[in-house]
Order: C-alpha cells, then structure tokens, then sequence
C-alpha cells in the first residue's frame, strides 16, 4: 500500500569519528549551524523563568556535541551554570576546546555520558535541553523521561530536533535545506532527515513518555519538538 510517509532510517548513536566532527567546522556549515543555534537559544530563553536572569542555577545539555549552544546560553545568562554530556569522546575534546576559546570553560562542565541513563540525581537541574539528538536515540522515550527526571519541577525543558518530511517533498527538503553543506557534512544532514521523527511520531513519543506540561511544536519547515515552560 502506498504512503505519503518515507520509512525511517535510523542512524548511530554515537558521532565520534574525527571526519564527521571535523566537518561541523567547515566555513559555510558552521555559519549556518551558529544562526540555527541562536534561534535555539533564543526559544529556550523565552522558556526560561523571570528569575533565571539572577538566580544562579545549573543547566544540563544533553547531546551537547561540540558546546555551541551552551557556550552562547552561559553567554546570555551570567547566572547560569552548564553541564554537557555526550557519548563521543572526540565530541567532549572539541567541545573544551570551544569552551575555553569563549571564556566560559569554568563555567561548563562537560562528561562522557549516556542520554538514556543520565548519571545525576532527580530534580537536580534549573533547564534541560537537547538538540537534533532525539533522531540518534536508541529509545526516545527513554531519553525524554530522563531530562524530565533530572529536571527540577519548575525547571523548563526543551528539546528540538530536525523533521522527516513526507514523500513529495523529501527530495526538495534535502536539496533546499542542505544546500549550505558539502562533502561529509551533507551525507550527515540526508541521514539525519531519513533518521528524523515526524509530527506525528513525535507526538506519540511525548504521549508515552508521561512527562507533566510537555508540548510539541513546530519551528518552520525543518524542525519540531517538545517544550515544558520554566516557572
């Protein structure tokens, strides 16, 4: 039977070879990744708390890759303190790297950890936050209920990632929006579009994982996720 749906592909979990964290610092692909970025961490500080500005508080990224987005955060927010965890050890090595170019290594603590069994207690966190991780996890819903756990109960919680399109619009989508990419980092971006949830599926993720005051939303054409208002 036909369907307007392209089945899934789902990709590895782990990004930890040096070709494909090498290619996140090309030119034109880390332009476009920082304006990405900073729409990101601007829809989290509208997530965030009045309070937030002078609270301190501790953050946790989950996925953090190499830093970026908690880099600019910790640059936002005075207060803030981050912790970044992921799986990939050449990942965390750039990631301090790009820490300490930006003056905020000491306020940046990075681990090498599992998104599916966070080493911290619950409650512990003031904001949690992932992005374009949820397409690599083994189990989403596990990841899901992990950020709410170690999440405080007014903490806020966002996670983003990339949106599989439908069947007709696939090929445009990855031309359209790939188009600022080359090489390795375009072969990353085609598998992380196949790998990616839908509207739909990702709806069922959030149903099932349980998590109080979670919504879904969409972010233009190329994103969707989850969101819990900090208060």
């Amino acid at each position: 039977m036909f369907s307007w749906n392209v089945a899934r592909a789902p990709e590895p979990e782990d990004m930890d070879d040096a070709a494909e964290v090498e290619s996140y610092s090309s030119a034109a692909a880390a332009r476009h990744l920082d304006a990405i970025d900073d729409t990101f961490v601007e829809h989290l500080l509208r997530l965030l708390p009045p309070s937030a500005a002078s609270a301190p508080g501790c953050g946790l990224d989950v996925g953090t890759g190499p830093a970026e987005i908690p880099i600019k955060l910790l640059k936002r927010v005075p207060s803030l303190r981050m912790i970044g965890v992921d799986r990939s050890r050449n990942m965390l090595v750039r990631a301090r790297q790009n820490a300490e170019a930006a003056g905020v290594s000491n306020r940046l603590e990075l681990l090498r950890a599992d998104a599916h069994s966070l080493p911290f207690r619950d409650g512990v966190f003031s904001v949690v936050l992932c992005n374009s991780v949820l397409h690599h996890a083994r189990d989403p819903v596990t990841l899901v209920r992990e950020m709410s756990r170690v999440a405080a109960p007014g903490a806020a919680l966002l996670l983003r990632d990339l949106r599989r399109p439908t069947r007709l619009l696939m090929r445009w989508h990855l031309w359209r929006h790939g188009r600022h990419y080359r090489g390795t980092m375009r072969s990353l971006f085609n598998a992380s579009v196949r790998a990616a949830y839908t509207p739909d599926e990702l709806n069922k993720i959030v149903v099932a994982a349980r998590v109080e005051r979670l919504a879904t939303f969409r972010f233009g054409g190329t994103h969707i996720g989850c969101e819990r208002i900090g208060h």
